[in-house]
């Protein structure tokens, strides 16, 4: 572009790719900054990107993020704190289950948790291993005169949580850095949404009034649903280009893409034209994303006992080699089950990984069965069919292909990370022509609702910056 650039915050035409938690933060936070033409483009039949709450049983349940991760520096806590939205969901005891049905001790169940909870943060710039690696040393130094055999399934359950965790297929990939760059917020960490969901949080953003249940408030005709996108030709012309898969071409200034890593991973040697420079394809390729999907059973009543508010399964090595020679396969990447805040009748599991991927080809009845397979297989108490029954799929969405990133070793050997996916591409004048937000581009809070919300807004405030010393 020339010198002579002469657009204005109020002729300035800005599309953001995404209406997801980092969209919604750019686009309200460009409208509050003055900025006229702001666009988003959803390819869903909703907003809200991986936050997807939804009707289900007793009141809502979130499909996608579901706690508030910490208070301190937290800019989603910071900005509800004082609406009464959040509650806290209290510290359960763990139950941990065998394939045999034996439930271990109380104290063997407090040991393992207060390893989770204080011994696996890596805090070492020059450790060379895996996260895996390092769990596995740090374990049996913790635990050298537990049972051996039991000690292993207990390792092989608390690899598959920290999974859960970092959407990883297994500790092993995982990079020492997801644990050394993020910025862990101060305070609980399992703030729910009591019967709001987290969607109450994209509300509080778009100013929506509390009467006005799917009202999109400050956004009202600023987003197009179902406009799923075939090429953005971000260079060549002043004016950028945006082709929908319809044909339908729309033009613009300035392109915010907050589409997942998953969708960029993909689809970016077909979708950006023309392609990528080299750093910005090896974070893309370096990084990934993983999935963790979700099981939502209603039941007539609580099947669970009174006091157990959860159970994480450990698998006898007999059993594991024997399921892995039956279509039920997939149930080895189950984490465990617990109950949901608010849903009295109601119980979630979480799946990891491979296991998870197969697991959305599954039919919802062969889901079924094979959980009512694991339940059996596990618990000293009856479980009945339930009422209801849901169950995530991000990888088969061809507009997400996943849960949340991290940055596996392999990242670590094309020396890239998350600085070289959030850096925009600019003209020589430096006007930003496409921009990069979302979860997978934070440095320090990937993976979350707070850190999507902070990308969404440090790339509005980019283009407030260029606009300012224009003004």
């Amino acid at each position: 572009m020339t010198a002579t650039w002469s657009k204005n915050k109020h002729t300035a035409r800005i599309v953001i790719i995404g209406a997801g938690a980092s969209g919604i933060a750019a686009a309200t936070r460009l409208l509050e900054q003055g900025f006229r033409h702001v666009q988003l483009l959803e390819a869903e039949d909703r907003i809200g990107g991986r936050i997807h709450t939804i009707p289900f049983a007793d009141n809502v349940i979130d499909l996608g993020a579901q706690w508030c991760h910490g208070e301190q520096g937290n800019v989603v806590y910071q900005r509800v704190k004082d609406l009464d939205l959040l509650e806290r969901s209290g510290d359960s005891a763990m139950h941990f289950v065998r394939s045999n049905k034996d439930t271990l001790g109380e104290d063997q169940a407090k040991a393992l948790q207060n390893f989770m909870d204080t011994s696996t943060t890596i805090t070492d710039a020059d450790y060379e291993g895996s996260v895996g690696d390092y769990l596995t040393q740090k374990y049996w130094q913790n635990f050298p005169n537990m049972d051996r055999t039991v000690a292993k399934e207990a390792l092989d359950c608390i690899k598959k949580i920290f999974c859960s965790s970092e959407a990883c297929d297994h500790l092993f990939e995982l990079s020492p850095q997801n644990f050394l760059t993020f910025d862990e917020c101060e305070g609980d960490h399992n703030l729910n949404w009591r019967d709001k969901g987290f969607r109450q949080f994209l509300r509080v953003l778009m100013n929506v009034q509390q009467d006005q249940h799917e009202d999109l408030g400050t956004l009202k005709g600023h987003v197009l649903l179902n406009k799923r996108i075939a090429e953005i030709n971000w260079q060549g012309t002043e004016e950028l280009q945006i082709r929908c898969w319809n044909g339908e071409i729309i033009t613009a200034d300035h392109i915010i893409c907050t589409v997942s890593l998953g969708v960029l991973k993909e689809q970016h040697k077909q979708l950006f034209v023309p392609a990528l420079p080299a750093a910005k394809v090896r974070a893309i390729e370096g990084l990934r994303l993983g999935t963790v999907d979700k099981f939502l059973l209603e039941f007539a009543e609580q099947p669970m006992p009174e006091k157990m508010l959860n159970f994480s399964c450990l698998w006898l090595e007999a059993d594991l080699q024997e399921l892995r020679g039956t279509e039920h396969f997939w149930l080895e990447g189950i984490c465990g089950f617990h109950r949901v805040a608010h849903q009295p009748r109601l119980i979630e599991g979480w799946i990891i990984g491979s296991s998870a991927r197969h697991m959305e080809t599954l039919t919802e009845e062969k889901v079924i069965e094979g959980l009512l397979w694991l339940f059996r297989k596990f618990l000293p108490f009856d479980v009945a069919h339930p009422k209801r029954f849901l169950r995530t799929q991000w990888h088969s969405n061809p507009n997400f292909r996943g849960s949340y990133s991290y940055q596996p070793t392999y990242a670590d050997e094309l020396r890239t990370g998350r600085w070289d996916l959030q850096f925009p591409l600019a003209t020589v004048s430096g006007r930003p022509r496409l921009q990069f937000a979302g979860e997978a581009t934070s440095r320090k809070h990937f993976s979350t609702v707070h850190g999507a919300t902070e990308t969404g807004w440090r790339e509005a405030d980019r283009l407030n910056e260029f606009y300012k010393v224009r003004a």
